[in-house]
């Protein structure tokens, strides 16, 4: 009865079925996981910013070229009217 590693006596001298010890492998796991868990979403995040980052460079990019192509219509017309007068 003593001796039997599957049926052990906790302290009230009842039997447990449960194995000794299975808590803390539980319990590593799930921080295991959680730890993984805020990685991903760390990581995924860090993606999306970046996207973000690099989206409103691009529309700023946009807006610059259209402010130089109005600028040289703007310099080109009024060469245009110097060299008619």
């Amino acid at each position: 009865m003593g001796s039997d590693p599957q049926h052990r006596q906790d302290r009230t001298g009842r039997r447990s079925d449960r194995p000794q010890g299975s808590g803390g492998i539980v319990f590593a796991l799930v921080a295991l996981a959680l730890i993984l868990a805020i990685g991903f979403f760390y990581l995924t995040n860090e993606s999306r910013e970046d996207r973000r980052a690099d989206a409103i460079t691009q529309a700023a990019d946009s807006v610059d070229n259209g402010a130089r192509i109005v600028g040289e219509a703007a310099r080109n017309a009024a060469d245009k009217l110097r060299n008619n007068n």
